[in-house]
């Protein structure tokens, strides 16, 4: 396919150095995506299957496409993204109205997710927990703890559950609080297995509370260990629920417990116990190793939680290393309880991260390229700048801004809502856009300087509810360390 991209003036070394696998045609515009129908017919380039245009144009190419008799289509938005869209040509169908950039990473997610789906499916699992495969070579499983679940009234519950499933959860823990009696456990358990068809598991080394719990439907037990299993263990068995088996008390070997366990005939997931950074995490890291030489198909339990909750570090790269090192583990589930904020996203974070580890590793590649990605604060690759044009004129620092007689606004977050608030009105969303036109719309806004201003300020606001930060206003979203 013989192919050529169109560019304007300041953007055309970008576009040469990019686009190698086509011609390029510099027309008379300085900016790319100012090009127009008028423009590219008048050049009336000859001999092309197919002509890419700016991704960032909206205008109708339909007449010149029928004058040229040659396909004309969005390119990327980014002169950069060009050469990935070239050497992809063959795989999608480019469009007149979306960008070939957005179709083809879309195209990709898609592929990528298609993929799990059928690796999930055709996996061979070590067991079954309600449905849904544990070890063997099925994707690693997200459990996602309720802290202090027997203190939550129903309605608390369910909400916290309904959020874990909407991150993408695979079973639901629910932790037991140290002042809790069987009654408390028994109504957490049958509350979240009235709402959520997910396996859910009960947070407890206390003999008592896990027996409320599996008499109240529990389908995963956490934790065993030497001293409870002599007492739970007829019951465990009996009762056909799975059980995590721990380390201890004292010097009680994982591997005692675990033929305690068997004695009794339960079905067992090994946790060897992830430490903490600078407190054994590497040690611990040789226990996982130690336990999956000697047990080549028990299922194994990652706490990666442990980790994430006592590091003072963004969690969605520590989630995703993590769960790497689970996966060279051969872990079965990966554990988390988003207890501090700065762990929140966490049970989303390790899902994306266990599906990229599931597809990565049948690629037989390192977990780049997928299709799906991490990424959210940092770019996989950096666009190029175009050059500056000669007319360019420096930006003002003195102008003095006028009160809008309109009126003025506060702008918060509330129950994750954008808000601004104004004397006559109050209006709520997600979108800066959205928010602004409609204050707008509603004659609230007189002046340019304030509507700038404004966008500043509502756009800081999204940028801080999607990331999670807390929003001030007039307030750096991300300030200087002191």
């Amino acid at each position: 396919m013989k192919v050529l991209a169109v560019t304007g003036r300041l953007a055309q070394d970008l576009v040469r150095a990019c686009a190698k696998e086509a011609d390029v045609l510099v027309l008379d515009v300085e900016i790319a995506a100012f090009i127009t129908p008028e423009v590219l017919q008048q050049a009336a380039p000859k001999g092309y299957d197919l002509i890419l245009i700016p991704g960032a144009i909206t205008a109708d190419f339909s007449t010149t496409e029928a004058a040229l008799s040659t396909k004309i289509r969005l390119g990327p938005k980014h002169a950069a993204d060009l050469g990935f869209v070239l050497r992809n040509l063959g795989d999608v169908e480019l469009s007149t109205s979306i960008p070939a950039c957005t179709l083809m990473e879309s195209r990709m997610r898609k592929d990528a997710l298609s993929t799990i789906e059928t690796l999930e499916a055709r996996s061979e699992p070590a067991m079954i927990i309600k449905g849904v495969k544990i070890g063997g070579n099925s994707r690693m499983k997200v459990l996602a703890e309720v802290v202090d679940a027997t203190q939550m009234d129903e309605a608390a519950l369910i909400r916290k559950i309904s959020y874990y499933k909407a991150q993408g959860a695979d079973m639901i823990d629910l932790g037991v609080s140290l002042d809790a009696n069987p009654e408390q456990v028994a109504f957490a358990v049958k509350t979240a297995r009235k709402f959520t068809d997910l396996p859910v598991s009960i947070d407890t080394v206390q003999p008592e509370m896990i027996m409320s719990g599996i008499e109240a439907g529990a389908d995963l037990v956490l934790s065993l260990n030497g001293d409870n299993i002599p007492v739970v263990g007829d019951a465990v068995a009996c009762a056909g629920v799975t059980a995590v088996v721990i380390p201890g008390p004292g010097q009680t070997s994982l591997e005692e417990n675990v033929e305690a366990a068997k004695s009794f005939g339960i079905r067992i997931i090994a946790d060897p116990v992830l430490s903490p950074l600078l407190q054994g995490l590497a040690a611990s890291i040789k226990g996982y190793i130690d336990i999956r030489r000697a047990n080549p198909n028990l299922p194994l339990f990652f706490g990666v939680g442990n980790v994430t909750e006592l590091l003072d570090a963004d969690s969605i790269g520590s989630n995703a290393i993590l769960a790497a090192i689970g996966a060279e583990l051969g872990a079965s589930i990966l554990f988390t309880p988003e207890y501090s904020h700065k762990a929140k996203d966490s049970v989303g974070e390790l899902r994306t991260a266990s599906e990229m580890m599931m597809l990565a590793h049948h690629r037989h590649s390192p977990p780049k390229d997928l299709g799906i990605d991490l990424l959210v604060l940092k770019e996989k690759k950096h666009r190029p700048e175009e050059n500056i044009s000669d007319k360019c004129t420096p930006a003002e620092t003195d102008h003095q801004s006028e009160m809008d007689t309109a009126g003025s606004f506060r702008i918060h977050i509330i129950d994750e809502k954008i808000v601004a608030s104004h004397p006559k009105m109050e209006v709520a969303g997600i979108s800066a856009k959205d928010i602004l036109n409609t204050l707008i719309d509603f004659g609230l806004v007189t002046r340019l300087d304030h509507a700038g201003y404004l966008g500043r300020e509502l756009e800081k606001a999204e940028i801080a509810l999607r990331l999670k930060r807390s929003y001030s206003q007039d307030e750096a979203l991300f300030p200087d360390k002191c």
